[in-house]
């Protein structure tokens, strides 16, 4: 196995306990710390593990186990600093699909979920390795093996032979085996976030004597904040930090510590690393900066202070960071140096700009908005908002997530976590970079209309995230989430004193995806019964400037229970018959009375959450703000009632032809290549694309040939790869009726286009219909996005398309065709026939699967696909594949690099 082969396999994983260690297959040169290793067993564990009491290793035996071929003998190792706590290992069985496995635990690390781990990544490599199945010799009495192997979600057999238990099992992943491990990985992470957020016991190492600096100002937040436990400074000097004793080295400090916060010069920081690991610090917070922000020397250095950590045991937040927040009452943590207080309250919040942080913060305490926990993220070297998420979802204290995102580390990994916690708490998130500076100058239509923004857009949309354009959004989006329960529907009924602001507020409606509907007949009927007589009641609710406190209330109260409403905006202009404050005292008690939101625009009261006690409404600063603030709130309330969707089983695909023909052409031109038709016709086809009978042509007679055999009435169209608007360049007849036509459209094309040797395509003409086009684009960073929108030569003049990530559910495919903006097209506009909308989305599907199966697909354009009664079609297709780096499997449970 060469150096790179090693490195796929090697990587720092989480551990049951929060805690973390380094895999890695087995070398040579671990013959000494294998011996080691072996001694450190008790006699126990070695009886298991061999069956007799072998106490010591001979040479031979660490020469069998340290010198392995990696293929059909496999080894990996969990090393904890230089000490090696855990050897996993499959022997495949000659000439055969099968292979024994075989774990060793050292003692004082077993019930860390060691076992579970290697198994799952010795699985990955053996199915790498052509291995489907394992097996395994375990004594009776060793439980712990067997309950590894029976909660491992693989179909285990086993039997009794001679005093062993004989098991064996399938290794290909099952949908059972998958959500075994996405449940490990969860309660891994949120328990390796738990030691830093929930520490027993901090240490402050770089603690300032002097005001003003980091890390002076930390430490004293985390005095003047009550942290519950003991904090110790650590200063080279040795003397005092605000009046409490410092201590020169950590080694000095006479306790255990849970968390080192690290604000010394970027360059200590290894040092001061080397000895939390000495100590055995469990969490590190680095306020320094100096890593991965000032360029590549620092982000090597940044990559050696997570692996050091890493190697150790302890995860990392940051570097380059505020600090972290823990509002618990029975933690009361401020490590940060902000210079704001935070109120206990609902809210997790995570920000990657430590600035932005500070400043949403302050603006958060002047709403009267509280957090459970605030987390400035820096750099996102370790610990990031795919971690966060998965604490904060078990969080008891948190209602509602907030984010702020610069960059996305790991999407897949996003979506799958995002998706599930939106089912059960709001995720609201600003990701800045929505610039069209990002979009790059392409060679299809689908690179052409994509962007970053774009990949953001389709990744929230379909996990359910609300994603707003402001910091000023973002809580006013929380306020109504924390305060107000999820509206049922989308219909409002707004009620106010005065013409304008409930005006304003009915067309901020339309804009935010909320309706106005009329009042039923008994309410409007009851609300003239007490209200000013010249009151509106039908919607808006205008009760004049005579109305009072008492009739707020009532009103409100009689709105919210008609069976047409599922939210009120409530607006007020201070008048002297009714004072500001009874009116929202009036509002928050109706508004406590029901189970439908309420928002308010009460024009003398600030921005914040109005009212007291369980009797609470947010109250914004305009009529606008608030109708937006409480349509995002409908829409997320709209994802989550909605079925959740599976990626489905697809009759008819064969990986395997589109990998033999996929292999064959990088091995052709390893950079890669654009398809010609036939290559194109047979990629899509393996995959059960729909795709119009074609033929190439290399001359006239060819052309008419092969018009012949498909049938007339044909189009042709130049066969030049590198043309990307060939309708552009008179690349493209249609309705070609007889001989004569096809030869003049032959003899066209290839004056048209300057292409010796590229010939024509044939194509046999197919059933109109309307055009629309199927794409795909290869993201550095989201990996492929499936494009679909308004097709023909309009595409990108329209731009009228949409964007989706993958895996495609079902219920993604039928979301994305009646996204865009002509979709009425499809459904039968103005009396046309409607298309076949199940065999589009069918398509889709397909074309989803074959993008995600086969990662070398860099771009694909089907424009146009023509959706007709009948059926759909593509007719014309564009694929350029391209090699990509080996992907590490996204199941299997890694820290990044």
């Amino acid at each position: 196995m060469n150096e790179i082969e090693l490195d796929r396999w090697t990587g720092d994983v989480v551990l049951a306990d929060g805690g973390t260690v380094h895999v890695r297959p087995i070398q040579p040169d671990d013959a000494a710390r294998l011996v080691a290793f072996h001694e450190r067993l008790s006699d126990t564990t070695i009886h298991f593990r061999f069956f007799s009491y072998r106490r010591h290793l001979t040479d031979a035996d660490v020469e069998r186990f340290t010198v392995v071929d990696h293929h059909d003998r496999f080894a990996l190792v969990a090393q904890l600093g230089d000490d090696l706590i855990a050897v996993a290992r499959y022997d495949r069985e000659p000439d055969t699909s099968r292979a024994e496995v075989a774990f060793v635990v050292r003692d004082d690390h077993q019930g860390r979920g060691l076992g579970t781990l290697l198994l799952e990544h010795l699985a990955a490599a053996a199915l790498e390795r052509g291995i489907t199945e394992f097996t395994a010799e375990v004594l009776p009495e060793n439980r712990r093996m067997l309950q590894v192997f029976r909660e491992a979600g693989y179909q285990v057999t086993s039997s009794l032979d001679a005093g062993v238990v004989e098991v064996r099992f399938p290794i290909a992943p099952t949908e059972s085996s998958r959500a075994i491990i996405e449940e490990r990985d969860r309660v891994a992470t949120t328990r390796s976030v738990g030691r830093i957020l929930a520490p027993r016991s901090i240490a402050v190492l770089g603690a300032s004597r002097r005001r003003d600096t980091v890390g002076h100002e930390l430490f004293r937040n985390l005095l003047t904040g009550g942290f519950n436990g003991p904090v110790y400074p650590v200063n080279p000097a040795g003397t005092f930090v605000a009046s409490v004793r410092a201590y020169a080295r950590l080694s000095e400090v006479p306790d255990d510590v849970d968390l080192a916060v690290v604000c010394v010069p970027a360059a200590e920081v290894p040092a001061a690393v080397e000895d939390c690991a000495a100590k055995g610090v469990a969490g590190l917070v680095i306020i320094s900066a100096g890593f991965g922000e000032t360029g590549p020397d620092g982000a090597a250095a940044e990559r050696d202070v997570v692996r050091l950590a890493h190697r150790h045991g302890m995860r990392v937040i940051g570097p380059n960071c505020v600090g972290v927040l823990n509002t618990d009452p029975d933690v009361r943590m401020n490590a940060t140096f902000s210079p704001y207080s935070s109120t206990p309250g609902t809210l997790g919040f995570l920000s990657q700009s430590g600035a932005l942080g500070i400043a949403v913060l302050q603006r958060a305490e002047a709403l009267g908005v509280g957090v459970s926990a605030f987390v400035s993220v820096g750099n996102k070297a370790d610990i990031s908002g795919n971690d966060l998420l998965q604490y904060w979802e078990q969080d008891e204290r948190t209602r509602v997530v907030l984010l702020y995102l610069e960059s996305f580390g790991n999407p897949r990994r996003f979506a799958r976590i995002a998706r599930r916690v939106s089912r059960q708490k709001p995720i609201v998130a600003v990701k800045s970079g929505r610039s069209e500076a990002g979009t790059r100058a392409a060679s299809s239509h689908t690179a052409a209309l994509s962007s970053p923004d774009a990949a953001v857009d389709a990744l929230f949309r379909q996990t359910g995230v609300i994603r707003v354009d402001s910091l000023e959004q973002l809580l006013d989006v929380a306020q109504v989430l924390e305060s107000q329960p999820l509206p049922a529907g989308d219909r409002v009924v707004i009620v106010g004193n005065s013409g304008g602001p409930a005006i304003l507020a009915a067309d901020a409606c339309g804009g935010a995806g909320l309706q106005v509907p009329e009042l039923t007949e008994a309410t409007q009927r009851e609300l003239r019964s007490f209200l000013p007589p010249a009151s509106a009641v039908g919607n808006p609710v205008d009760m004049t400037a005579a109305a009072s406190a008492e009739q707020y209330e009532r009103a409100v109260t009689l709105a919210l229970a008609d069976p047409n409403v599922d939210a009120a905006v409530v607006v007020f202009t201070p008048v002297l018959i009714a004072p500001t404050d009874d009116v929202v005292a009036a509002v928050a008690r109706a508004a406590a009375a029901r189970t439908k939101p309420v928002v308010g625009n009460f024009l003398t009261v600030p921005p914040g959450v109005a009212g007291a006690g369980d009797a609470r409404i947010p109250a914004f600063a305009s009529p606008e703000s608030a109708v937006i603030a409480l349509g995002l709130a409908a829409r997320y309330a709209a994802w989550r009632r909605r079925p959740e969707g599976s990626v489905p089983d697809l009759p008819g695909l064969d990986a395997h032809a589109a990998r033999r023909l996929v292999d064959a052409v990088l091995a052709d031109a390893p950079g890669g290549r654009w398809l010609d038709g036939d290559e194109a016709t047979r990629l899509l086809g393996s995959y059960g694309v729909p795709i119009a009978p074609s033929e190439l042509a290399g001359d006239a007679d060819a052309a008419v040939a092969a018009a012949g055999r498909l049938g007339y009435p044909v189009a042709l169209k130049t066969a030049a790869p590198d043309v990307v608007h060939k309708t552009d360049v008179g690349g493209v007849h249609l309705d070609l009726g007889d001989e004569q036509a096809v030869r003049e459209a032959f003899a066209a094309v290839t004056t048209a286009v300057d292409a010796p040797g590229a010939g024509a395509v044939v194509q046999r003409m197919v059933e109109p219909g309307v055009e629309t086009i199927v794409g795909v684009v290869h993201d550095a960073s989201f990996g492929p996005l499936l494009m679909f929108g308004l097709g023909g030569v309009a595409t990108e003049l329209l731009a009228d398309r949409a964007f989706r990530v993958l895996p495609l559910t079902d219920l993604d495919a039928r979301e994305l065709i009646r996204s865009v903006r002509a979709s009425p097209l499809l459904f039968g506009y103005r009396g046309a026939p409607a298309v076949d909308t199940d065999a589009l989305e069918d398509l889709l599907l397909r074309v989803a699967r074959l993008a995600d199966d086969v990662p070398e697909l860099a771009e694909m354009d089907l424009n146009p696909v023509i959706a007709a009664p009948g059926g759909v079609t593509a007719v014309d297709a564009k694929v350029r594949l391209a090699p990509v780096p080996d992907r590490p499997d996204p199941w299997l449970r890694r820290l990044r690099a």
